[in-house]
């Protein structure tokens, strides 16, 4: 009789145990998706981070998340103010994300030399090692925020699938694999399979500071096609998740022409790539623009 009694405490034990870890898995996933304040987060602890090394960790795909529902604004919270560089000499910015040779430049080019070291910028776990088209020799890690970050065009990846790495560490060696002109390290940074433009999240200059420890990113920094390439972007900061929404409104703006504009006058002023000016006012980058017409710009 005591047997039985003690058998069936047992499974009633397990049960409850069972229940409570896939109610806290539940809550959590559903937490992070919508973004949450720090305070929760932090609740999440080992539960989280887990969280990120289960979900749609696939290492044969460079980007696994194709299929996710996207939604707007989302949030990541990051547990520093520092990022480690991922080259040891100045950051020089090559090529910049947005609209590039008819398509989207989804990253950054930042220059080195074939060889150089590149290291981690955080803490994280390699989810891809691979030879990925145009990247070349890349390497994918995944942080304990969720935030992914990928270096292309390698010469060497020192690193596999599944490793756990410290920031900083050495993940691989510069150089052109793929479709490259000349070695320059590209850098992707992306959140649940949606690519943000990296100079949102950080300053690429020598401090090497993240732009805020609670960041809010809206469809304007994940669209490619409104940046162009050969220039800074102007950088806005959402750091709540009203200041985000308020941002959204925001964004559309009317600019009626002048005499003697041009589309790349406008585009330099505005911060605004041209092919962003032409579709969205369903206008040819050869159109003649009239004095008093109006433009719909997205800033």
């Amino acid at each position: 009789m005591k047997l039985a009694h003690l058998f069936f405490c047992f499974i009633f034990l397990c049960i409850k145990s069972h229940g409570q870890t896939v109610a806290h898995f539940k809550i959590n996933k559903s937490s992070i998706s919508k973004g949450v304040e720090r305070d929760s987060v932090n609740k999440i602890g080992k539960v989280k981070s887990n969280l990120w090394f289960i979900e749609y960790w696939d290492n044969s795909i460079y980007n696994p998340y194709k299929k996710e529902v996207k939604t707007y604004p989302f949030n990541i919270i990051f547990a520093d103010s520092v990022y480690t560089s991922p080259i040891e000499r100045p950051k020089v910015i090559t090529s910049r994300y947005g609209w590039r040779n008819k398509r989207a430049h989804k990253g950054i080019d930042i220059d080195l030399v074939t060889g150089d070291d590149v290291k981690v910028m955080f803490d994280g776990k390699v989810r891809y090692v691979g030879y990925h088209y145009g990247h070349g020799k890349t390497v994918v890690v995944r942080h304990y925020n969720g935030l992914e970050t990928s270096y292309s065009h390698l010469s060497k990846q020192l690193v596999k699938i599944n490793d756990t790495i410290k920031k900083g560490e050495v993940i691989g060696k510069g150089g052109a694999t793929g479709n490259a002109r000349g070695s320059h390290l590209h850098l992707e940074v992306s959140f649940r399979g949606i690519y943000i433009h990296p100079e949102y999240l950080f300053d690429f200059g020598e401090k090497n500071t993240i732009r805020s420890k609670n960041i809010w990113v809206t469809k304007k920094w994940v669209t490619p096609y409104i940046y162009n390439s050969k220039q800074q972007s102007n950088i806005s900061i959402c750091n709540t998740y009203e200041e985000a929404l308020q941002s959204e409104k925001k964004q559309k703006h009317i600019y009626i022409v002048k005499q003697g504009d041009t589309l790349s006058e406008i585009s330099n002023k505005y911060y605004v790539s041209i092919i962003s000016i032409c579709k969205i006012n369903a206008i040819k980058k050869t159109s003649t623009l009239r004095i008093g017409q109006r433009l719909l710009l997205i800033q």
